[in-house]
């Protein structure tokens, strides 16, 4: 029998802005068992998506302060909540599955957790691809993007990176998960970039993080694009903490585009244009870039469906031609980013019609 605080801990994460849907198989619930003791879902429950100390969590919630820190950090370990520890000053917060606890499982993953994901993600796609703000936003191949059309900073890989002070790098969750399902990918693993704002974050951390320098951050952006991987980071405006590097072979979000046909999964702000002219019809864009599948051949040339096209640039910057060229969408048909995670928060539950509110 299930115990009660799992049911309980599936309801708090379903609350946030996030989601985390109930099924009638139960399978959520038994994913809550493999990443937690009761004791760590009823703690989970009395934290909040703001960071604070062991001591304030105990002031607020009545818990004794002892063991208290040791047992966040124990969490913090087994990726089950968000960490900081800065120079000893230690603060956690909750975390919601996506983005968040199922990425935290890096080390812990098996083939029956991959399976009991696997499992899952029919359900829980359809509530977070279908409700609106995305969580992520397609960041172009920089050299891609038109001199001659105006890019946002956080449109620019480049302009992400050079917000931050610390970098870090891991494997991607997704190729790991579906590796342990049999279905390897032969693309870059270790991809999924980590960014701070201040020195030395990445120093004391438990997690799957490996500390790099701003050098090998772009050097990993590159390998990504020569491989074929899509950047995404953050939808929001300001404050970007990571850059996620995509394959359409094991990313959910790509993965809810090709094979869900949800066109909105992602934010996105430009589309790619074939010349008929200038192509020779080699087939390169459709057949090893393009990882949405927006790109069909006509009798004449290649052409690209911009209501499919993620505007990741991986096309244009393989074109032996250069027939194909970023455009900017319409501005009637760009949605401006909310102004960063807490604004995204608020926007995505007044969609999902949730009150996240004492957890805020």
């Amino acid at each position: 029998m299930t115990h009660p605080m799992y049911h309980k801990l599936q309801e708090v994460l379903d609350t946030l802005p996030n989601g985390f849907p109930a099924t009638e198989s139960g399978v959520e619930l038994r994913i809550l068992e493999w990443i937690f003791t009761p004791e760590e879902a009823e703690l989970f429950c009395d934290l909040r998506l703001t960071f604070e100390s062991a001591d304030q969590i105990a002031k607020r919630t009545g818990r004794p302060l002892e063991g208290l820190e040791k047992m966040l950090f124990t969490m913090w370990d087994k990726g089950q909540i968000f960490g900081i520890d800065y120079h000893g000053f230690r603060i956690f917060r909750m975390a919601p599955w996506v983005f968040g606890i199922f990425e935290f499982q890096r080390k812990r993953m098996t083939r029956e957790f991959a399976q009991l994901c696997k499992d899952y993600e029919v359900a829980y796609g359809r509530q977070f691809f279908e409700t609106q703000p995305p969580l992520m936003k397609i960041v172009p191949i920089e050299e891609e993007i038109p001199s001659d059309q105006m890019s946002m900073p956080y449109e620019q890989v480049s302009a992400i990176i050079e917000a931050g002070q610390s970098f870090a790098v891991a494997d991607c969750i997704c190729k790991k998960e579906h590796e342990l399902l049999d279905a390897p990918c032969t693309k870059p693993v270790e991809v999924c970039l980590s960014i701070a704002p201040v020195p030395g974050f990445f120093e004391n951390q438990p997690m799957e993080l490996r500390p790099i320098d701003k050098e090998e951050a772009y050097a990993i952006l590159k390998k990504s694009e020569k491989a074929g991987l899509v950047h995404m980071t953050n939808n929001f405006a300001k404050g970007h903490y990571y850059i996620c590097n995509c394959c359409s072979c094991c990313c959910g979000v790509l993965r809810s585009i090709t094979e869900h046909g949800i066109r909105n999964a992602v934010s996105t702000n430009f589309f790619a244009l074939i010349d008929a002219e200038s192509c020779i019809d080699c087939g390169i864009c459709q057949k090893k870039r393009c990882p949405v599948a927006a790109i069909a051949k006509t009798e004449d040339a290649y052409h690209v469906n911009p209501d499919l096209c993620i505007g990741c640039g991986l096309c244009v910057s393989t074109c032996p031609s250069r027939s194909i060229t970023l455009k900017r969408r319409p501005e009637s048909a760009i949605v401006e980013p909310p102004e960063n995670e807490a604004d995204w928060y608020r926007q995505r539950a007044a969609m999902r019609g949730v009150d996240y509110s004492r957890f805020a």
